[in-house]
């Protein structure tokens, strides 16, 4: 049987999902929205890796043994499973600037905040001011 498609063949993106299933012997069949395992974005030589390794406990110098390279190619080919496995993580949204004491004071002389809001703002030094 064949692995599934990693990728969609349409338009390259990696956002496949499975959407049903079959059983060979009676003929079942299943549809639902499935995410395929994070181990099926893996490919064959990743896989074959991955299973030397866990035969291994883990132990990259008999890896690097049995295949016959050397440990760096060995710490590369771990690394690669190991950012294929795991999910970017998204970047931290910035962080705005304090408020400057002196636009808010602005802001509050012609109007657009009321002193209590220019207070609030003042207080949380992460908050960004709004003029209105």
């Amino acid at each position: 049987m064949r692995k599934l498609i990693e990728t969609c063949p349409t338009c390259n993106s990696r956002g496949l999902t499975i959407t049903e299933v079959t059983c060979d012997a009676c003929g079942a069949q299943v549809r639902s929205r499935y995410r395929p395992c994070p181990f099926c974005a893996l490919n064959d030589d990743q896989q074959t890796f991955l299973l030397l390794f866990l035969r291994s406990r883990g132990n990259l110098k008999e890896i690097e043994k049995t295949l016959g390279v050397s440990y760096p190619t060995v710490r590369a080919k771990l690394d690669e499973i190991v950012d294929r496995l795991t999910p970017a993580q998204p970047a931290a949204p910035p962080v705005p600037p304090a408020p400057d004491r002196m636009a808010v004071l602005a802001l509050v002389q012609s109007g657009h905040l009321s002193a209590a809001e220019a207070l609030a703002l003042l207080q949380r030094p992460a908050a960004a001011p709004s003029g209105g």
